[in-house]
């Protein structure tokens, strides 16, 4: 290889490593974007009450995301909404819990549930055959979301399912 060979190689590359660097930079100023501007729109999730009641059913899973209703692919990504990981689903007669693992646990109380149904896709997860447990929720703020949540068991879904009705 010559001297100018080399050179060219190493401005390519400084060139390349650049470029991937205002890209990636990009793509987090567009994330914090979005958080901020949903942040307004969505305000605080609901609290878990101090007591709740015996569980009436437990999934383990996949939380998937949440979405901004009716988009299924408008991804939330305030705080950790964004982030997907292992979980718990529960339900209790006062709402659902959603524990997630590194994550803050959500809370969906019963009242604001509005549609548990099955759907093929949530928050660019999409699954072919037999889908994603889909709750979709009223915020205090009015906003309504999709909750994805994705069981390790498909046969768990009818319970849940049935509870909706």
């Amino acid at each position: 290889m010559n001297s100018g060979t080399l050179a060219g190689s190493l401005i390519f590359a400084a060139v390349l490593v650049v470029a991937i660097t205002v890209l990636i930079q990009l793509m987090m100023r567009g994330w914090h974007r979005r958080s901020q501007r949903q942040a307004e729109m969505l305000g605080d999730l609901p609290e878990m009450p101090d007591q709740v009641g015996a569980a009436s059913l437990t999934t383990r899973g996949h939380y998937c995301g949440c979405t901004v209703s009716p988009t299924w692919n408008d991804r939330v990504t305030v705080g950790d909404l964004g982030f997907r990981s292992k979980a718990v689903l529960t339900r209790y007669p006062e709402g659902i819990l959603l524990e997630r693992i590194r994550a803050t646990p959500i809370w969906i109380p019963r009242e604001s549930i509005t549609a548990i149904r099955m759907v093929r896709g949530i928050a660019g997860k999409v699954v072919a055959r037999i889908g994603i447990l889909g709750i979709r929720w009223r915020l205090p703020s009015g906003a309504e979301i999709d909750t994805g949540f994705r069981a390790d068991h498909r046969d768990e879904y009818d319970a849940w399912l049935k509870g909706a009705e």
